[in-house]
């Protein structure tokens, strides 16, 4: 990464359905577009869990047009930081990213209430993640 590119991060959990939908919601919002933002899944869900769409739209995001996605190689090689969320050992490994794995429950068949925390949490790591990238966090 060079000071006139900017950093890349992904975020990966199972079903790209809930965490890292939000994690990359997050990342893309709070860092008014200075981060490259990608999210998959190593088994895509057919669409995004409606309680965590709701849960993001409660925070001003609306992630409606957003779908699950399949994790590929070269997703993982485009990023920078890999951020997997309870996928196991399914993401692929490369020299040189940075990889961190965030411990989360599963938004999976959760209610909005349910869901709340888990966003609140991603949000506060994402936070965190982008003042390690050196990005000063916009917005709500």
């Amino acid at each position: 990464m060079t000071a006139t590119t900017r950093p890349s991060v992904l975020f990966v959990c199972v079903h790209n359905a809930g965490r890292s939908q939000m994690g990359a919601a997050y990342t893309s919002h709070l860092s008014g577009g200075a981060v490259e933002v990608r999210s998959a899944g190593s088994a895509p869900a057919d669409s995004i869990n409606p309680a965590v769409r709701a849960a993001l739209l409660e925070d001003g995001i609306d992630i409606s047009a957003e779908r699950p996605k399949i994790l590929t190689t070269e997703a993982v090689q485009a990023s920078d930081v890999v951020i997997t969320m309870g996928c196991g050992d399914t993401c692929p490994f490369f020299p040189g990213k940075r990889y961190l794995d965030w411990t989360l429950d599963d938004p999976a068949g959760q209610g909005v209430d349910a869901v709340r925390p888990i966003r609140d949490e991603i949000k506060r790591r994402v936070r965190k993640l982008l003042e390690e990238l050196g990005v000063e966090p916009v917005g709500g």
